[in-house]
């Protein structure tokens, strides 16, 4: 049974930021989505309390109205018609009066704005504003449907769609209009007798509308300050993401540029390793067959030179084949106590001849104290010969040459530096200073830089080359704190 493989991620290598983008897209899509339905659901909850706050007006109303059938009934109309009896006008002012006085008293404090009575045929009998009675008002839906015993609410002028998105008490009062039966009590029972006529109460309910107004008003406001803060969070840790995640790409672009160049090294290192091993061979034998012409000719030509051009070129080309071998199959560093002053010393005595020739003033600035470090001194002395040759090639006419090594502060390895005041190079040259056999020189094969970059990399160090054309060149080299095995 073949084991089970899971892919490392749902999309394809190097689309994370394109991924990332299209969530955050879909994030802010969200954002407003959620932020429209809450403000929706705020604006059907305060309906919601609009309604129940009418409801509640309603039910105030019907009570009110219970209150004043009873007195009205008890105190007006029973003793009227027992002292007139049975004959009662509203018309006759003593009788308005009475019925005025007990209406006045039923509805003192309770908010009622205006009130009025119709008799049992839809005429307006009485009423607490100065308005002209006696007119028939049979034919209005709300009295005439109270007549035949239904109640009914009204509220003029009130759109409920406007009231919802409306956050103010509006220009115009809204006042809740009431119709009610008027009806004869039987005895003490709980039963309503017949409609002898109508109750019209009026309340102004703007005051409790604006205040359901005032209420959604401070929850959408409260509403938008938070969903403004979350979103400003939210911007803030989408922003910072985007960076880790583009600085996360780059990595990879240079991990992924170092792992195709590393490739494309081992495999010209392959091929320089094969070229080397078949010129070796051959080169070996001209070397050998020249040294025996060489003596020959001493014999029987003594100034003929050109067996000794054979080997002195056949030994200029081994040094460039073993400097291919030495670049194709670098060597594992032999670690051991290494006192790098010396080295760099050692390496500087193989060539103070030319440092003499040139007229350089070396410079040596030691801040190591002779204190020892795992390294290999061989490869480190070919490395530092290199760039002290360099170095060297790059003022013919003289300079100054500084060497200086420092302690890292945390104790954690060293760092030496090389600094010369030559021709120094270009941006473009610098950047291909450690690409395999690019050189400025004629007769340079270009493998220099990059033997010494590959045996600092095996003392897991790194190495670093600033210059500027005229103003010299500064190679830095930090090498860290290894154990000997």
């Amino acid at each position: 049974m073949k084991p089970l493989r899971f892919r490392a991620s749902w999309w394809p290598p190097g689309k994370d930021l394109q991924t990332f983008r299209l969530a955050k897209f879909f994030s802010l899509t969200s954002f407003v989505v959620i932020l429209v339905f809450t403000v929706i659901l705020t604006l059907f909850l305060t309906n919601r309390a609009q309604r129940l706050a009418l409801k509640q007006s309603e039910d105030y109303t019907l009570l009110l109205a219970s209150n004043l059938n009873h007195q009205v009934f008890q105190l007006f109309l029973l003793p009227t018609a027992i002292e007139k009896q049975g004959r009662i006008t509203i018309a006759d002012p003593e009788q308005y009066k009475r019925l005025d006085a007990v209406v006045r008293n039923t509805i003192h404090g309770l908010h009622v704005e205006q009130l009025n009575i119709y008799d049992q045929v839809g005429v307006l009998s009485y009423s607490t504003s100065n308005i002209p009675l006696g007119k028939d008002c049979y034919d209005e839906p709300g009295v005439k449907k109270a007549l035949f015993g239904e109640s009914n609410f009204e509220l003029p002028g009130h759109n409920p769609l406007w009231s919802i998105l409306s956050f103010g008490p509006g220009s115009q009062p809204h006042r809740l209009k009431a119709y009610i039966p008027f009806r004869l009590e039987e005895k003490l029972g709980p039963q309503v007798g017949p409609v002898v006529g109508v109750f019209e109460i009026s309340q102004n309910i703007s005051q409790d509308l604006a205040e359901i107004g005032q209420f959604r008003l401070i929850i959408l406001a409260t509403l938008a300050v938070i969903m403004g803060l979350l979103f400003l969070v939210l911007q803030q840790i989408v922003k910072q993401a985007e960076v880790i995640i583009e600085r996360r790409q780059e990595e990879r672009r240079v991990l992924e540029a170092q792992l195709h160049h590393s490739e494309r090294l081992a495999a010209l290192g392959e091929m320089t390793a094969g070229v080397a091993h078949e010129i070796r061979n051959p080169l070996g034998i001209i070397s050998s067959t020249a040294e025996l012409l060489k003596e020959r000719l001493a014999r029987y030509e003594p100034r003929n030179r050109l067996a000794q051009i054979i080997v002195e070129e056949a030994n200029r080309l081994n040094v460039k084949v073993t400097e291919f071998l030495d670049f194709s199959r670098p060597r594992v560093p032999n670690l051991r106590p290494c006192d790098l002053e010396g080295v760099i010393d050692r390496s500087l005595e193989l060539v103070q001849p030319e440092i003499e020739r040139l007229g350089i003033t070396v410079h040596r600035q030691y801040h190591l104290n002779g204190q020892a470090q795992a390294a290999d001194p061989d490869l480190l002395h070919q490395a530092f010969l290199n760039i002290l040759l360099n170095a060297i090639q790059a003022m013919p006419a003289g300079g100054q040459l500084t060497v200086s090594t420092t302690l890292d502060p945390r104790g954690q390895g060293t760092e030496i530096r090389f600094e010369d005041n030559g021709e120094g190079l270009d941006p473009e040259t610098l950047k291909k200073v450690f690409n395999p056999f690019f050189t400025t020189k004629e007769k340079g094969s270009g493998l220099g830089l990059p033997i010494v970059k590959s045996i600092i990399e095996t003392h897991q160090g790194a190495i670093k080359i600033d210059s500027s054309p005229e103003e010299g060149t500064t190679v830095t080299i930090s090498l860290p704190e290894l154990k000997v095995k």
